[in-house]
């Protein structure tokens, strides 16, 4: 075993690209050829709700990475939904319009829960944040994705999950999760959607515990990297990249996060409300991310997606969360340069 603590995503990313080029064997898999560390590794988030990655190699969708979150925290599993921000998402989730695998919806709607005193039997979160509001101590909040009816055995079905289990409980009067990975690819699981996920999905629980947060650990069991990704986006060591979390951000101040929720008590009907696009042209939200965050980032992709680049930048210009507006105008400005290139060279 080895642990990576790590202040951020952008801290730990580096650190991991690191370890993985020193320490690695190559092996064969389902999908391909992996670089894979020869332990179990677990990184271990200081500061967990910097989660947006700001390395321009990578390249990762932030549009994406959010709007999966979100997904994942209404307990969804509809893929059209998530293809509107990633229109390759059927080559890892399998060409069903529902996902096998899908963490919310088996956190939140899949099992039967029998014996719950409440009515929402499936429902593992609002379990899970009854027994840590009932006792603060307690040791037995095990939130669970795998299920062995549904997952073992089965070489029919692609998408299965590698988040398998997360475990809950209060230290120092904050909420820390520990996230157990079956197999994390490092590059577009463990520091590329996974973060955002858990971190949100922390955020979340720790708002409706009413609790800060705390840490997020995320334990890895085969820990790689495809080989053929890894050479084309990881770059060579050295390795580095601007932290526009830091102190000292150039050319302006430091990026931060904006809550999640500001009225645990309507959050899940707004969230469910926002994502169904059931709301009319000047309805009030309790959970200002809602207008302030999603909506911004929902309307620039549409206009990007259109083709309007200005009025996507606009609209990004609107979004509260100014690590979400940067990695999005970064992302955004990349896709502009690669196209104008492509066309010069038409020409």
């Amino acid at each position: 075993m080895r642990v990576i603590t790590a202040v951020n995503i952008n801290d730990a990313w580096i650190r991991a690209k690191d370890l993985l080029y020193a320490n690695h064997t190559t092996r064969p898999s389902r999908v391909g050829e992996v670089w894979e560390a020869p332990w179990p590794v677990t990184t271990v988030y200081l500061r967990p709700l910097e989660r947006v990655l700001f390395d321009p190699q990578r390249n990762a969708n932030p549009f994406f990475h959010l709007m999966e979150a979100l997904h994942l925290l209404a307990g969804r599993r509809d893929v059209s939904w998530l293809e509107r921000f990633n229109s390759r998402i059927r080559d890892f989730v399998g060409p069903d319009e529902e996902q096998h695998a899908a963490y919310g919806y088996r956190l939140r709607k899949a099992f039967d829960l029998d014996g719950g005193a409440e009515d929402d039997y499936s429902d593992q979160l609002l379990k899970a944040i009854r027994m840590m509001k009932k006792n603060p101590n307690e040791r037995r909040a095990c939130i669970a994705n795998w299920n062995p009816l549904w997952d073992l055995e089965r070489p029919d079905v692609s998408d299965i999950p590698c988040n398998t289990h997360a475990y809950l409980k209060i230290r120092n009067n904050k909420l820390d999760i520990v996230v157990c990975c079956r197999s994390n690819d490092i590059v577009y699981g463990c520091y590329g959607s996974n973060v955002v996920q858990f971190s949100v999905l922390l955020e979340y629980l720790a708002a409706m515990i009413g609790v800060p947060v705390g840490l997020y650990y995320q334990i890895s069991d085969s820990w790689h990297a495809y080989t053929e990704r890894w050479e084309k986006l990881a770059g060579d060591p050295p390795y580095s990249l601007v932290d526009f979390y830091g102190d000292n951000v150039p050319g302006g101040p430091a990026a931060e996060p904006f809550p999640l929720v500001t009225d645990p008590e309507v959050f899940d009907e707004e969230l469910s409300r926002w994502m169904a696009r059931d709301f009319k042209q000047g309805y009030w939200w309790h959970n200002r991310f809602f207008p302030e965050v999603a909506e911004p980032l929902w309307c620039a992709w549409d206009w990007y997606k259109f083709g309007d680049f200005s009025q996507a930048r606009l609209l990004l210009s609107q979004c509260k969360a100014t690590d979400w507006q940067l990695a999005c105008s970064c992302w955004l400005e990349r896709i502009v340069r690669n196209r104008e290139m492509k066309a010069k060279a038409r020409v």
